[in-house]
């Protein structure tokens, strides 16, 4: 039997995703020390006939909180949308200022009908002392998906990747000029989260 210390710090090596979600208000124990230390990093990438007059763009999403079951095997994370932020280097204050407003926007996060993002793990799986699989369910744009991924870390700290396409979860990649410019379907997400970020209760 797998000692319940290894188990939570299994369990909080699932830290990763987000999704759009409606019902968050149901999570039972939110975080109460919700310091900006756990992050999601997206990079969106250009496209496209002329997409060398485009831009690439990165965007931070901050956990607003998080919970691990270490009973149930279990944890989420939860990050409001109107949270994320564009951080693109290469463009001006006013640009960066329309891309996010784009971004919350009907077309793209719909913000004000779907608020939240959040991932809620299914399965955990150790690979090696500190090296994880997870497999849990992303809720993003009112629509859930599927989605695994690789988990590293020890009890403080855990980082990983993946990848995800938009038209899965119902957004259409950007494009203007009748698509000589817009942005890739797929899109990169990084994820640092710390444990300390997170609550222990049950969903």
């Amino acid at each position: 039997m797998v000692p319940l210390k290894f188990r939570s710090a299994v369990l909080l090596a699932a830290l990763a995703s987000l999704v759009p979600s409606q019902n968050a208000s149901k999570d039972k124990v939110p975080a109460t020390n919700q310091r900006p230390g756990s992050v999601i990093t997206i990079h969106v990438h250009k496209s496209g006939l002329f997409s060398g007059f485009g831009h690439n763009h990165t965007v931070t999403a901050p956990v607003t909180r998080g919970t691990i079951d270490p009973q149930g095997l279990a944890v989420q994370i939860v990050v409001l949308a109107q949270e994320m932020k564009v951080v693109d280097p290469e463009v001006s204050d006013k640009d960066r200022a329309q891309i996010q407003t784009d971004m919350f926007g009907p077309k793209v996060l719909d913000a004000a009908k779907f608020p939240e993002i959040k991932f809620v793990s299914m399965r955990i799986e150790p690979m090696s002392a500190a090296r994880y699989h997870v497999t849990g369910k992303l809720e993003l744009h009112g629509v859930s998906r599927e989605l695994a991924f690789e988990v590293t870390g020890g009890t403080e700290r855990y980082r990983g990747q993946t990848k995800l396409k938009q038209t899965d979860f119902g957004i259409q990649p950007v494009s203007v000029a009748g698509g000589t410019i817009k942005v890739k379907d797929e899109i990169e997400l990084e994820f640092d989260i710390r444990a300390a970020d997170l609550a222990v209760g049950t969903k």
